[in-house]
């Protein structure tokens, strides 16, 4: 017998599938410039950028009780669960009227992207990796001067080890697919965006063929 969050998933998950949007997953390590580098994405390709921390961020400011639950596992310093993450991008997904996203540090590993495109039934196009070495990431985050609390070194390492141990799996299990566009991430801003304008122009060729 289906409950009311069976129908409804079942519909979100129908209309997710239908709308067969295009979606880019978006990976590289504290500091590699991911931000900076959507940001011109969506001003130069006309994609939506989705980052799965503030949607989390703004799902606890709404005050719901979803939201609730999500502030309370973070001050715990409990992983938030992947599948309230997903739901969130499939509802960002689908309340929007583009059709392609670029979802920003996500997945952050293995089990998120296994949940991903189990729940959504949606593989990204390409992931693409922003690859930068640990020394200039320390060195970019170290003066940034934004006064981020995280922006210290031991906190800077334990967020690259991190990103080391779960990230790099799910780009590894892309690359065996042939899914990874790598990006040296070490080289001036407008650099980088060249490289990244190329992976662009060269997917939209390949569409238009």
């Amino acid at each position: 017998m289906g409950t009311v969050v069976d129908a409804a998933n079942k519909k979100a998950n129908g209309s997710i599938a239908e709308k067969k949007p295009t979606v880019i997953f978006v990976l590289g390590g504290p500091g590699s410039g991911k931000g900076t580098q959507c940001a011109n994405i969506v001003q130069h390709f006309g994609y939506t950028h989705l980052s799965a921390g503030d949607l989390l961020r703004a799902e606890i400011k709404s005050g719901s009780e979803n939201g609730t639950m999500i502030q309370n596992m973070i001050k715990e310093g409990k992983i938030v669960p992947s599948e309230v993450t997903i739901k969130l991008l499939q509802k960002a997904i689908q309340e929007n009227g583009n059709d392609k996203f670029l979802i920003d540090g996500f997945p952050r590993n293995e089990e998120n992207r296994a949940a991903f495109e189990e729940v959504t039934k949606i593989e990204p196009e390409f992931v693409l990796f922003f690859d930068c070495s640990e020394e200039e990431m320390e060195r970019r985050l170290l003066g940034r001067n934004q006064g981020r609390e995280d922006d210290n070194i031991e906190t800077i390492r334990k967020r690259f080890n991190v990103f080391l141990e779960s990230s790099l799996p799910v780009v590894q299990y892309y690359e065996s697919k042939g899914k990874v566009r790598k990006i040296d991430a070490a080289k001036p801003i407008e650099e980088v965006f060249e490289a990244v304008k190329a992976v662009f122009k060269a997917k939209d060729e390949k569409a238009a063929a």
